[in-house]
């Protein structure tokens, strides 16, 4: 197909791959995972905007959703857009004119840290299949291993939508101490059987395509097929039916019928799965996406409720009406339990026709609420 978006085109996310312009944090020692495997070692890629005030108490971790590299802002050692160009700067929601904003490519990724498409240096080969079962736990643990580095000692908030949200929540769960403010976008505290059922299909899809090799496809083959599948199949998730009616509607591409890309809606959705397949690593995208599967705020504590009510510093809860992937009964839901155990939670509600992507786009009604939080 053509590397051109279809002729009906709307606001989109600004995902792209990312080779150079980063830090990188080298953790030496071995680090143990949840589910019981072992990293020898791992590096973490690493981009920060702002500047470090005196006593280091500005600093906001932003934490990414599956997709997303550490490139969350243009700079000078990569001018390209970032995942939230329009969040980040002088004056916008994350002021850096005011914040040291940080961000990772997580533990697991494709984007300069540790994946599974990293060489395991006990055998001088890619991890692959190899590499071991990550909980979004093990993800905040690595990134917490940074801000010790960097001597950071406390956040003024993790920040995060999607995954992301679902680090924030579990950054200040796991280190109270350190988190001083909460801030949980179009995320949940535990993934519910929906997501869960989706996120498995994608998975199956990729794993079906005849050059998975069983996930060991470095240097002989790559499962573009089940990889673009997946991708379009989790598209449908991140966006909303009233917004695709607007933007789409019924229309087709000239000529007779076919079983291809014949509507304008399965265009976008081929050109969504072939331009992911340009940027992302397939092990990457299984490690991943079942670390969300995992996640339970409520795993190993005496209830769910209170696993939640850990998160005990000041929070900012924010849902989409039209989120197919996060309904926004699941961020009700976070918003209730800490109010029922009398934590400092404030919840808004954004209606908006762009699904779970509307933190990506939304700048205003997303980016608003953001900003009164962070300096409140």
């Amino acid at each position: 197909m053509s590397d051109e978006r279809p002729a009906t085109s709307g606001p989109e996310p600004a995902y792209d791959k990312v080779h150079s312009g980063y830090r990188s944090f080298h953790h030496p020692h071995a680090f143990e995972c949840e589910w019981g495997g072992v990293l020898p070692e791992f590096t973490l890629a690493y981009e920060t905007w702002g500047r470090l005030n005196e006593d280091r108490s500005n600093v906001i971790l932003l934490q990414t959703g599956l997709s997303a590299s550490s490139h969350a802002k243009s700079h000078e050692e990569n001018p390209h857009p970032g995942w939230w160009e329009q969040f980040i700067g002088p004056g916008l929601s994350l002021d850096t004119d005011r914040w040291f904003v940080i961000c990772t490519n997580l533990l697991g990724g494709c984007y300069g840290s540790t994946g599974p498409s990293s060489i395991d240096p006990r055998s001088q080969a890619p991890y692959g299949p190899d590499f071991p079962i990550l909980t979004v736990a093990d993800m905040v643990r690595a990134q917490f291993l940074l801000l010790d580095h960097l001597g950071i000692d406390k956040l003024h908030a993790a920040v995060g939508a999607s995954l992301g949200g679902m680090q924030s929540l579990q950054s200040a769960a796991l280190f109270p101490e350190r988190v001083e403010r909460c801030l949980s976008i179009s995320a949940c505290a535990q993934s519910h059987p929906m997501s869960v059922a989706m996120r498995f299909v994608q998975r199956e899809a990729l794993r079906s395509d005849p050059a998975w090799a069983g996930g060991r496809y470095y240097g002989q083959s790559f499962p573009h097929v089940g990889l673009k599948l997946a991708r379009e199949i989790g598209t449908i998730t991140y966006r909303s039916g009233p917004e695709w009616e607007e933007r789409f509607g019924r229309k087709r591409g000239s000529g007779s019928p076919h079983f291809g890309a014949d509507f304008e809606v399965e265009s976008y959705l081929e050109y969504q799965g072939e331009k992911f397949c340009l940027i992302y690593d397939p092990n990457s995208y299984l490690v991943i996406s079942k670390a969300m599967d995992l996640f339970d705020l409520g795993h190993g504590q005496a209830s769910y409720e209170k696993g939640v009510a850990r998160v005990a510093c000041p929070s900012l809860v924010i849902g989409v009406r039209s989120d197919l992937l996060f309904p926004c009964w699941q961020q009700r839901e976070i918003a209730s339990i800490l109010e029922k155990a009398h934590l400092p939670v404030k919840y808004v509600e954004i209606d908006a026709p762009y699904g779970h992507d509307t933190f990506l786009i939304e700048v205003e009604q997303v980016g608003g609420p953001v900003k009164r939080f962070l300096e409140d």
